[in-house]
């Protein structure tokens, strides 16, 4: 046979080989095998394209936090559920500075504890704004009505052509769980916030209206936009929605495919706290400022919730941890710059993947040497991904999986034929093929799987809390690689001796350092351990000052947080993306204790329940008792004392300082403040808690209080 024919035939063996593994990877598709590794790619590609400068300037978000719920009950004594004058605050507000449109992302299903008079309240407000889009829920539970209720007027937004869509395959809500009367006539939209997610939970494409009863019911996105522009005309049609000249390109279930402008809080956030305290003081006749007025004039306002008790966290491609209501604002976000994503033709996709592996399977037939092979497996791999990157950047979703797929079957089939022809290069063949395709990061995932599951347990954790002092001032005079690598060495130095101590890192917050003992295995002594490893630290940062101080221009010192008691630890977060992580209230005291250094002036502080834990191992000096916010019960706090970190002065040693102090401490707790002021302030210059406590007795010595406890309250968090 001529060298002509041979590669000829060559050639058409590996085209041959390219259209079976296309084939192949066409009944994975179908089969929906892909599914999962498409997904994961896109959010791969969203997470990496977002850019937070092609949001648009009109949205502004109001969430009601875990402060928000702080300070209402600590100001209001109100517990959650709020009383829905307080939402009508929001509203006020909103209408006091001229927002375009106002959306609740909360459902008022159910009649006021606060009684009729609360509902009717909050429903004036709405009818005063006029502009307020509030939530509805379409389901499918038999608990839910199965008709649109008489007494409420069809729902106000206009969309033709949805005869033209029979029939139209939407998600078959039969079920609609509405406001209570008063609000949902006074709302000048009703919006369906039941949005669903991919089978994996995580929020792709959202229906930008759903169909109950043959009404077109929108979502919270669209809603706003409707309750702004009550004339609206919208037109549906296969493929896309069109809104005052606006498209939206649409699935077969009416579904947009989200256009994320990146992780939370990339919208203007403002806490629910601020904006109803900015209100009462407008109430009293306080003006809002031009600033506050120019931040929500004319803006499309979300209300939603992110404090994490209130269950409306969700996964999206470019966050695991963001609240729902951003999802509505990245609809809107998206209809307001017209730039929704659009998925490419499945038949330009399968062109695509057919000229891919038909190229593929020739060249890897003809160019068997390593070098080569390598240069077009690596072009072949490339490819997919870079198209789909490409495609990304214009505004579209082109499949990845199943070209990257298909050429991967395609290389594989080639490799065996070349294996099964070329006996002589198997060696050859065998090494590349280990080398393209590791199966081992596969088999560690499947070892054991029961570890990724979702959940958690109780356990006794002692808990360590690290934070910079004065970072922020810190990180403005250095240049962010130097401050990368300033951070990298103090963490990693911190990091080891946690990790020598037997300590679990459970993340990094920029400077911050936030660990346990006692999970995931059982550590004895945990308490005495976490204890040591803070001082350990302490005394690694002191030795590393001076050449900080060098390189900083400043002296570096770091504030840490013990406390010791029952938390839920475990892989906490959705069913695809969980952290290993702890929460519960011991984990909220240890982070108080870490800020409450600062009033004292100390560096390491730690709770009772530690010391007891840690037992006679750890010495330590009282220092009082605390209220920390969002805690009535006082804790009784100590500082761990280590040689290593106590400059001691011989003609007045530290531990007649402190011995000392612990006097000025009874006399405080009995409420004698001049006489601990006396104590104190003998020993202020040194020790920065003596100091600390003069200006309390100070200031209580000319204010004495009613009901003195003892207890010193801390303002700050």
């Amino acid at each position: 046979m001529a060298a002509g024919e041979k590669e000829v035939k060559k050639a058409l063996r590996g085209s041959l080989g390219g259209l079976v593994a296309f084939g192949l990877a066409l009944l994975f598709y179908w089969q929906g095998w892909l599914t999962v590794p498409e997904n994961k790619s896109w959010d791969f590609r969203v997470k990496s394209g977002a850019r937070a400068q092609a949001s648009s300037g009109d949205i502004v978000l109001i969430l009601l936090d875990q402060n928000s719920l702080d300070w209402v009950e600590e100001t209001m004594g109100l517990t959650w559920l709020w009383p829905r004058e307080i939402y009508g605050a929001v509203a006020s507000f909103c209408r006091r500075t001229g927002v375009r449109s106002l959306g609740f992302d909360v459902i008022y299903s159910s009649p006021s504890s606060y009684g009729v008079a609360d509902d009717a309240g909050f429903a004036r407000e709405l009818e005063k704004a006029g502009n307020v889009a509030t939530a509805l829920v379409l389901g499918k539970t038999s608990g839910q009505a199965k008709a649109w209720p008489a007494h409420l007027a069809r729902q106000r937004f206009r969309l033709t052509g949805l005869d033209r869509l029979e029939p139209f395959d939407s998600e078959g809500f039969s079920g609609i769980t509405l406001p209570v009367p008063e609000v949902a006539e006074a709302s000048a939209v009703l919006c369906n916030v039941n949005l669903l997610p991919d089978k994996d939970g995580i929020y792709r494409k959202v229906s930008v209206f759903s169909v109950f009863q043959n009404q077109a019911v929108p979502s919270l996105g669209l809603g706003l936009y409707l309750a702004a522009n009550p004339g609206a005309k919208a037109e549906v049609e296969p493929g896309r929605l069109t809104i005052d000249g606006r498209r939206i390109p649409l699935d077969g279930k009416g579904r947009a495919i989200l256009n994320y402008r990146g992780p939370s809080g990339t919208h203007e956030v403002y806490s629910a706290a601020w904006v109803i305290q900015s209100e009462l003081r407008a109430r009293e006749g306080q003006a809002l400022g031009d600033e506050v007025l120019s931040a929500f004039k004319d803006k499309y306002v979300f209300f939603g919730f992110s404090a994490p008790g209130l269950l409306d966290i969700h996964s999206t491609p470019v966050d695991s941890q963001s609240p729902g209501v951003e999802i509505h604002a990245t609809l809107l976000d998206n209809l307001l710059s017209g730039d929704f994503l659009a998925k490419v033709p499945p038949a330009l996709t399968l062109v695509f993947t057919m000229v891919l592996v038909v190229f593929c399977g020739m060249l890897t037939a003809l160019y068997t040497r390593a070098l080569p092979m390598f240069s077009i497996v690596s072009l072949f791999l490339v490819l997919p991904i870079g198209a789909g990157f490409l495609a990304y950047s214009r505004g579209y979703w082109l499949p990845v999986a199943l070209p990257l797929v298909s050429v991967v079957l395609t290389i594989a089939l080639s490799l065996v034929v070349n294996y099964a022809t070329e006996g002589r290069r198997r060696r050859f063949i065998k090494n590349a093929f280990h080398h393209y395709l590791s199966p081992q990061v596969i088999d560690q995932i499947l070892q054991d799987p029961d570890r990724l599951s979702l959940g958690g347990e109780r356990r006794a954790l002692s808990i360590f809390f690290s934070d910079l002092e004065s970072f922020t001032a810190l990180s403005e005079t250095m240049d962010p690689e130097e401050l990368v690598r300033f951070l990298n060495q103090y963490l990693t130095a911190m990091t080891d001796i946690i990790h020598r101590h037997g300590g679990t890192i459970d993340k990094y917050e920029g400077d911050a350092i936030i660990a346990f003992w006692n999970a995931p295995l059982d550590t004895r002594d945990h308490a005495g351990l976490a204890v040591q490893a803070a001082l350990d630290c302490q005394a690694k940062l002191k030795e590393m000052r001076p050449g900080f101080k060098d390189w900083t221009g400043r002296w570096v010192r770091m504030r840490i947080g013990l406390n010791t008691g029952p938390a839920v630890v475990g892989n906490l977060g959705s069913d695809t993306r969980f952290d290993y992580t702890m929460i519960g209230d011991a984990v909220n005291l240890a982070a108080r204790l870490e800020s409450a250094n600062k009033g004292f002036g100390t560096y390491t502080m730690i709770s009772q329940e530690t010391l007891d834990a840690a037992g006679s191992r750890v010495a330590c000096r009282p220092l009082g008792q605390i209220r920390v916010i969002g805690k009535e019960k006082p804790v009784r706090i100590y500082e761990p004392l280590d040689p290593r970190l106590m400059e001691d002065d011989a003609d007045a040693p530290l531990h007649e300082v402190f011995k000392r102090f612990e006097q000025g401490l009874d006399l405080y707790e009995q409420g004698d403040f001049q006489g601990a002021l006396d104590i104190f302030s003998s020993i202020e210059n040194r020790d920065p808690a003596a100091r600390a406590y003069a200006g309390n007795c100070d200031m209580l010595r000319k204010n004495p209080p009613e009901d003195w406890d003892g207890v010193w309250r801390l303002t700050s968090k």
